[in-house]
This record gives C-alpha cells, sequence and structure tokens, in this order.
C-alpha cells in the first residue's frame, strides 16, 4: 500500500527535514510540495493524496484554512506539524491523525504513520466493501442482504468503527483506546466515558457516538448506557426481568426489560 503523500510549509528547510525522515519509509510517496495554503488546496484538489503534512502557521492561509477550504471534498488524512504546541486542541478538533512538534523526531513520525496505515487500511476496507455491495446489487440483489447481515464481508464492514477516540477533557486532547471502554453513561449532550483507569467526558450525544461504535460490542443496555459487551464478567438476575451486568472493574449496570435481548448473548 503506497501512501501518496503531499508536505505543506512556507519553510524550504523544514520541508527538506520531513521529506529526509520520510524517506526512511518505503511506502510513503510525495508527489507534491507546497509553500503556502492555496497552493495546497490546489494541490490537494488535483492530486487527491491520502495524506498531507500540513505546517499550522502559513503567512495568508494557515493550515486550519487548509483544512476548511476542502469542506466541499472528500478530504485526505492530515497530519499538523508546527513549532508551538498550544495548536494541540485545535489540530484534534479539525479530525487530524496527528500532531507533530518541530524539529519532528523520528519515533514520534513512525508512530505517526502507523496511525496513517491503521486509518487508510480500515478506509480501503469499507471502499472495498461498497464496491462490493454495488456490483452485487446488479447482478445478485440477495447477496447484499447476505454481505450485511451474515459473516461475508463482515470483518471489512466492522473497520468503519473508531478504533481510537479523542475526548478533549480538562483542556486536554486524550486518545482512548476504544478496547479500553468499559461503559459510558449519557448526560444530556454529554458522555461520560469509563475506562478501567479513567473518566473523561465527551460532548457528544448518544445517537452520534453509537454511530462510531461497533455495535457488536458495544450494546446500549439502559436508555442513557452503552456497555463493552467484551468486558461483561457476570449476569445477575433481578425483578421484574430487569438484570445487572457485572463488568471487570467490578461496576454492576442495570439492564432494562426493554434492552434484555442483550442479556440473551451471555445466556446460551
Amino acid at each position: 500500500m503506497t501512501i501518496r503523500t503531499i508536505l505543506v510549509d512556507d519553510e524550504s528547510l523544514a520541508i527538506q527535514g520531513l521529506e529526509l525522515r520520510l524517506e526512511a519509509h518505503e511506502d510513503v510517496e510525495i508527489i507534491d510540495k507546497c509553500s503556502n495554503g492555496r497552493e495546497a488546496i490546489r494541490s490537494i484538489k488535483t492530486h487527491k493524496p491520502d495524506l498531507v503534512f500540513l505546517d499550522v502557521q502559513m503567512p495568508g492561509f494557515d493550515g486550519f484554512s487548509v483544512v476548511q477550504g476542502l469542506m466541499e471534498v472528500e478530504p485526505p488524512l492530515f497530519v499538523f506539524v508546527t513549532a508551538y504546541s498550544d495548536h494541540a486542541i485545535r489540530a484534534f478538533e479539525a479530525q487530524a491523525v496527528d500532531y507533530l512538534m518541530k524539529p519532528v523526531e523520528e519515533a514520534r513520525l513512525a508512530d505517526t504513520l502507523d496511525r496513517v496505515r491503521q486509518r487508510l487500511t480500515e478506509k480501503r476496507g469499507v471502499e472495498e466493501v461498497e464496491k462490493l455491495k454495488e456490483v452485487l446489487a446488479e447482478v445478485a440483489p440477495d447477496a447484499v442482504d447476505q454481505i450485511e447481515g451474515g459473516n461475508a464481508g463482515g470483518e471489512l464492514a466492522s473497520n468503519r468503527f473508531e478504533k481510537l477516540i479523542n475526548i478533549k477533557d480538562r483542556g486536554q486532547i486524550f486518545r482512548v483506546d476504544v478496547d479500553s471502554i468499559e461503559r459510558i453513561d449519557a448526560a444530556g449532550d454529554y458522555m461520560c466515558i469509563y475506562t478501567g483507569d479513567n473518566t473523561l467526558i465527551l460532548r457528544e450525544t448518544m445517537k452520534d457516538l453509537e454511530k462510531r461504535l461497533d455495535p457488536r460490542r458495544f450494546q446500549r443496555v439502559h436508555r442513557s448506557t452503552i456497555v463493552n459487551l467484551d468486558l461483561v464478567r457476570q449476569v445477575k438476575p433481578h425483578t421484574n426481568g430487569e438484570c445487572f451486568l457485572v463488568l471487570d472493574s467490578g461496576a454492576q449496570v442495570k439492564v432494562s426489560r426493554s434492552y434484555r435481548d442483550v442479556v440473551a448473548r451471555f445466556v446460551h
């Protein structure tokens, strides 16, 4: 898998330094280099790269303006690069894959490219499933239902769900591994995210968050609670058809009658 990449920075030495470090990664192909934001937008629309390393502070048209200028097209993955750490929160709010400080360290760059490879694999997996469904819809319509509901293509389809979630809490950005999330409680437009050793607050609705999580693992068990089924250790019956799920941490979550079909997954 070749990662078609554009470098954007108004400092030529910065581009040269990043280009030199990227030479160690054989799957990265630099297809263009831009010295300002407007040039970057034209290049991205023309070349449709997979990845853009984007300087934040550039005269006239900064990195965030570049992202805004691409709202009407399918954007590439962005990695922001800057000498100023105070842009980190805005970078993640702009859905950047990562945020690198100048001068870019080789180890951090390698970690960033691993994240990029994972995101591209997930994206291309979803695209392959969609293409397959389009073909089958024409030649074998019944097979589309089998792909969506059965095992065929299931692994690829699951790739569209988040593996990492960026959470801005208390003025910091936390990169939370979805596997570590034990349960989620809703409080209006805020979500309380519980991991094994931390509790974070995310401003998002339950409905929108559910779309980002794999429903085969994350299920709503109450009007305001989602649990990670992989971390359920015990089912304790209660009255009136309700029950409690005991999680890895020892926490007990009540399952309302409306969601009792979830419990059937644990009782065979």
